[in-house]
């Protein structure tokens, strides 16, 4: 299985199940459809009589049939034969997203969260609860050694004093079980202050900064609740912050909706500011809602990833790069198996935990009472949730059996299809379109830099 096509003057061929990734001249790009198509030397050179010479066609074919052979072209799927072995893989816990505070400070038009309400009450949770989270983590976590904790909300600084006894606890328990912990942290910057930054520069691996780009962007989606915007309050803090980190370990991570759909503005904005680690993502959200985007947006939104990456190659070569999370990929290691297949673990290797200690498989699905799988005090009372999402991948899914970007995306997120189809087993119809068009682009992006790391 093979995906072409063509992006800022590249020819790029993407061989699905190898990996590999190929850029080639015009001959090579048309004489694949008809090699996929298992056509003979004699048909091809018919079919593309008009448009090139015999000898440059055979020439084409032996590049072609040379990357076949070494593996790189055309190559099986090596990994649905051992779909079963993956699947009665034992549960490990690795990762708990902690919400610490069912409740916020801001009111965020497109927040799944309701405020921090998530469909029930406002809440902070308790250093007891939390405590007993750690616990159920380090009990389920089998050999594993590397173990995560995200600090999430609503808002975590309105919890902050339990944030930090927390992290505490955690370093105190990894040297008795041989554990190191990963903690970060979600804020919207409006609790930041030197304090705060000066206790995650020493303890949080990461911390996620939100800030949707432009002000008046910004400002008419994530108000406080009297309506004043939050950009002039946030702004300095998250600049002071970025550079305390030495412009690492950290993301300011936006949202668009059918507001900015010029939404590569908002990023190359956050990067003007200074900013080098940036995510700006598609809203998810039901089409009745006002800000939600349509299929009707789709071109536009494809044109504007196009713009960004093109952007972001000359600006790389002026020196004043950036990252932007949707078009990292790496190329050569990549993720594991597990990984490539069934995505971020939710409901398996990842929990959510609520307030008053109860397990959901991810943040997303809190509120969700089917979805509720046990808690703090009980561990896991749900196993055949458990089951269900471990044998959710992507040759569980149909949509995902002939798409190119499977392995990349690993099926996309199991919360979105719930969301939009009632099963985790489906798939978000947009969400994929503009998955597969940041894949192209980020791949796209490395084929130029490469081209002129060559030139160099």
């Amino acid at each position: 299985m093979i995906h072409q096509y063509k992006s800022n003057g590249f020819n790029i061929v993407m061989d699905v199940n190898s990996g590999s990734v190929h850029i080639v001249d015009d001959v090579v790009y048309d004489v694949l459809p008809y090699l996929e198509k298992k056509e003979s030397k004699e048909e091809i050179l018919k079919a593309l009589a008009n448009s090139y010479a015999p000898a440059e066609i055979e020439e084409a074919l032996e590049e072609c049939h040379e990357l076949e052979e070494a593996g790189a072209l055309f190559t099986e799927d090596i990994y649905e034969n051992a779909i079963d072995a993956f699947k009665n893989r034992p549960t490990v816990v690795k990762a708990l997203c902690l919400h610490i505070a069912h409740d916020c400070n801001l009111a965020c038009r497109y927040c799944f969260a309701e405020e921090g309400e998530y469909h029930g009450r406002r809440a902070l949770m308790s250093y007891e609860v939390g405590k007993k989270a750690l616990d159920f983590l380090i009990a389920n976590s089998g050999s594993r050694r590397n173990l995560e904790v995200d600090f999430f909300g609503g808002e975590p600084l309105m919890n902050w004093q339990v944030v930090k006894d927390l992290v505490a606890y955690g370093r105190e328990q990894e040297k008795i079980h041989n554990k190191n912990f990963r903690f970060t942290l979600t804020t919207n910057g409006v609790l930041l202050n030197d304090e705060v930054m000066e206790f995650c520069n020493r303890e949080m691996a990461n911390v996620v900064l939100s800030i949707d780009g432009r002000k008046e962007v910004h400002d008419y989606m994530r108000p406080f609740r009297k309506g004043k915007g939050s950009y002039d309050l946030i702004l300095p803090k998250f600049e002071k912050f970025a550079e305390s980190r030495h412009q690492d370990k950290y993301y300011v991570r936006g949202t668009f909706t059918r507001h900015n759909l010029d939404f590569a503005s908002d990023v190359l904005h956050l990067a003007d500011l200074g900013f080098k680690q940036i995510s700006v993502e598609p809203v998810v959200a039901q089409p009745e809602e006002e800000y939600a985007l349509r299929e009707e947006d789709i071109p536009a939104i494809c044109e504007e990833y196009d713009r960004l990456a093109k952007e972001m190659i000359k600006r790389h070569k002026e020196g004043r790069g950036f990252n932007f999370f949707h078009f990292m990929i790496d190329l050569t290691g990549g993720p594991c198996v597990y990984k490539r297949l069934s995505g971020c673990g939710s409901g398996t290797e990842y929990l959510a935990v609520t307030p008053w200690g109860d397990f959901y498989p991810c943040h997303q699905f809190v509120g969700e009472e089917q979805f509720l799988m046990g808690n703090v005090e009980e561990g896991i009372k749900t196993p055949q949730i458990q089951a269900e999402f471990k044998n959710c991948n992507v040759y569980a899914k149909e949509k995902c059996k002939n798409c190119f970007a499977k392995f990349y995306c690993s099926g996309g997120c199991a919360a979105n299809s719930w969301n939009f189809h009632k099963s985790i087993n489906d798939a978000y119809d947009i969400g994929c379109e503009l998955q597969r068009k940041r894949i192209e682009c980020a791949i796209m992006i490395k084929a130029a830099l490469a081209a002129e790391e060559k030139e160099n």
